[in-house]
């Protein structure tokens, strides 16, 4: 259940933390492309209505870079925080960051489901931000470990989202020209 007395998501209350998707996981993790694709959708349909985007990178020097198709997307000045921790909250200037910044949704995409983002969504919902995991767009190396980490994140109050619903609920209406430009994103 959301923590803010709202569930559904708002723009002006949200941040999009891109959680690991790296070139290196792409020949591992089943389903990686998909999970670029709307993660894709997601990056585009945040930095047109003007929602925060952070992305989080585990020894980048081990697992690569973002997806490049993530990274084309993102503003130039970008930040992309390096981290050992499994949990993004271990890296103290995304927290920091995520702290200064106000907004309380966090709407989660990325790798791996049963690790990294459930650790990282566990601590956000300690830290009373209301978590939104999109569900189409994270995956881990084996399905039962996806299934685990999303059953662990929902069971401690962590929303149940996809991409569609995220762009949809950011957006709250049609005929805009925003609905045109991302509605052609996720359909």
């Amino acid at each position: 259940m959301a923590k803010n007395g709202d569930s559904l998501l708002k723009a002006s209350d949200s941040v999009l933390l891109l959680v690991d998707i790296q070139e290196k996981f792409r020949p591992v993790v089943p389903g990686m492309e998909d999970v670029i694709r709307r993660a894709q959708a997601l990056v585009r349909g945040a930095v047109r209505l003007g929602i925060p985007v952070m992305a989080t990178e585990q020894y980048p020097k081990a697992l690569g870079p973002t997806a490049p198709e993530l990274r084309q997307w993102l503003p130039e000045s970008q930040e992309y925080f390096p981290k050992m921790c499994f949990s993004a909250l271990g890296c103290a200037p995304l927290r920091e960051g995520l702290n200064a910044g106000k907004r309380r949704q966090v709407v989660m995409t990325g790798i791996e489901t049963h690790v990294c983002v459930m650790q990282t969504g566990l601590e956000l919902l300690a830290a009373d931000y209301s978590v939104y995991v999109v569900t189409d767009a994270v995956s881990s190396r084996k399905g039962a470990d996806r299934d685990a980490g999303l059953a662990r994140l929902e069971r401690h109050g962590a929303e149940m989202v996809t991409t569609e619903m995220v762009v949809f609920e950011w957006l709250r209406a049609a005929g805009t020209p925003e609905f045109k430009e991302l509605q052609a994103l996720i359909k």
